[in-house]
């Protein structure tokens, strides 16, 4: 699984990163690339997940395609080849079918998140 952050510039930028990088050396065998915006931290799987989860319609977002595959992937469809799962993450601009506003992304300020955490220690919430 190879987590992207791209500072998308076109229509489609998203899917060209995904091809380009199926393309180069060793990444021909990964099976599943997510692109998120640049202003994600790849890092934090949490925050990958949020993107996936608020920015994908699957049906526009999801692509798969066929290539080499690791000769130990049980899941190949063939031996060393099988389908691999491209998945855009990024806002959508209007020229990618996007007909609604992109809304901006929801922040708690400090001040916000210091009274959250109080709360759950006052409840006696531990979080990891």
């Amino acid at each position: 699984l190879a987590l992207v952050r791209i500072r998308k510039s076109y229509a489609g930028h998203a899917r060209k990163v995904a091809y380009g990088l199926w393309g180069m050396g060793q990444m021909m065998l990964e099976k599943t690339i997510i692109v998120c915006d640049e202003d994600c931290d790849v890092q934090n799987p949490a925050e990958v997940l949020w993107r996936v989860g608020n920015n994908v319609a699957p049906q526009r977002d999801v692509f798969f395609v066929w290539g080499p595959m690791d000769a130990l992937d049980h899941t190949a469809e063939y031996v060393r080849f099988g389908s691999k799962m491209g998945i855009d993450a990024t806002r959508k601009l209007p020229n990618e079918g996007q007909t609604q506003p992109w809304p901006p992304d929801i922040v708690m300020d400090e001040e916000v998140r210091r009274r959250v955490d109080q709360l759950w220690d006052r409840l006696g919430i531990r979080l990891p």
